[in-house]
């Protein structure tokens, strides 16, 4: 059993039947002549596919309920259009089916607004390597690129286009002490000042320790990322951190 349960509202994971390669076989034979309890019976032992394809969705999503229902769909879906004549597993077939269920109901419900142009691709490279996966082995951006007469760049920036947007003050690292945000990796090349603030900056750096003011200058003047200091200066990132915390908090008492 997995260690990342999935817990969902009003539904008890453990107790959902899973049918066997016989039993399943048989069940799609009984749909294909008419049995109105085939399909149903088909779904209900199969929506363990459904969970371990929402594991992967863990902590990434607020409402797995939601995703659910989606996941359900894309296995009714599977089922539907299945041949066992084909000696493939359900399995194999189901899994990617409800995993692009899936993600294109997370594509369609991102508040971050995408451009037609870069939508439409990005959905026909998906549709694209749901179709010519085999073994679970999907093409790579390169062979969807000749396929589609298009760059590597553009497959690869239609993908990122999907991604889900991160907060600038995502934690990213933690050594007991202060914490390392998204925003402290990102170099700083705007000059944000007017004159008059820079006048009374120049003044409040003269209260600081030559070695923050050269971390200040490294960070907001060159515009390098504190790990890029910390490597020059041969001291951890959370060291970088501290000191220019510590030094932006001595020039607020000096600049209003």
């Amino acid at each position: 059993m997995s260690r990342h349960k999935v817990e969902l509202t009003g539904v008890n994971t453990a107790n959902i039947k899973v049918l066997t390669s016989d039993e399943t076989t048989e069940l799609f034979k009984k749909m294909k002549d008419g049995d109105p309890f085939a399909r149903e019976d088909l779904i209900n032992g199969n929506l363990k596919l459904v969970l371990s394809i929402l594991r992967k969705f863990t902590g990434k999503v607020d409402n797995l309920d939601d995703l659910f229902q989606v996941g359900c769909l894309g296995l009714v879906k599977a089922i539907d259009n299945f041949d066992i004549s084909y000696d493939v597993k359900l399995s194999t077939y189901a899994c990617p089916m409800i995993e692009g269920e899936i993600k294109r109901y997370l594509r369609d419900n991102n508040t971050i607004r995408i451009s037609r142009s870069i939508k439409d691709l990005a959905y026909k490279t998906l549709k694209l390597k749901e179709e010519l996966s085999s073994n679970g082995k999907e093409p790579s951006n390169t062979e969807i690129a000749k396929i589609l007469g298009v760059t590597e760049y553009d497959i690869a920036n239609a993908l990122d286009s999907l991604r889900e947007p991160v907060s600038m003050y995502e934690p990213i690292y933690n050594d007991g002490g202060d914490t390392i945000y998204l925003f402290d990796q990102i170099a700083n090349k705007e000059d944000e000042y007017g004159l008059e603030s820079r006048l009374a900056l120049d003044k409040a750096i003269s209260n600081l320790k030559e070695r923050e003011i050269n971390i200040l200058k490294e960070r907001f003047v060159i515009g390098k990322t504190q790990m890029e200091i910390a490597e020059e200066l041969g001291i951890s990132q959370a060291q970088i951190s501290r000191i220019e915390k510590n030094a932006i908090k001595t020039l607020k008492k000096y600049v209003k």
